[in-house]
């Protein structure tokens, strides 16, 4: 597994995306957001993501407080994560990303930003335009 370095700068961005800037990062706080909480559902919805990495991003998030980890089988060893009250407080981030991407992502496919609009407010009420 490649490790990623600090920026190590004193600048807020940098040490926030010394947090949540590694490949996947935001995708699996995007997935808490929407209500997943198990590693076989990260899995599943970030195809690709190879479960070392996913394994390795948790990790880090709960190091940094953004999740929380709680076993709920010891046999086999089974674990949910939730976002704490400082991973919730990314939600204007997420939203502002997601925000972005609508506008200038989508061109020439108005129909399928609708239609992606549609199920992620339906997940995330919160992420319906004011």
């Amino acid at each position: 597994m490649a490790k990623t370095r600090p920026y190590n700068q004193d600048c807020p961005i940098a040490r926030t995306l010394d947090i949540v800037g590694d490949r996947w990062t935001l995708l699996i706080v995007r997935d808490l957001f929407i209500g997943l909480t198990r590693f076989s559902e990260f899995l599943k919805s970030s195809p690709g993501i190879p479960p070392k990495i996913l394994s390795g991003r948790l990790k880090k998030l709960q190091r940094h407080s953004i999740i929380e980890r709680r076993v709920y089988s010891e046999h086999p060893l089974r674990a949910e994560y939730t976002l704490t009250e400082t991973g919730r407080s990314l939600m204007p981030v997420i939203h502002a990303i997601g925000e972005w991407g609508f506008e200038h992502l989508f061109e020439g496919e108005e129909e399928l930003r609708d239609q992606v609009r549609g199920i992620v407010t339906a997940q995330v009420p919160e992420f319906q335009r004011p």
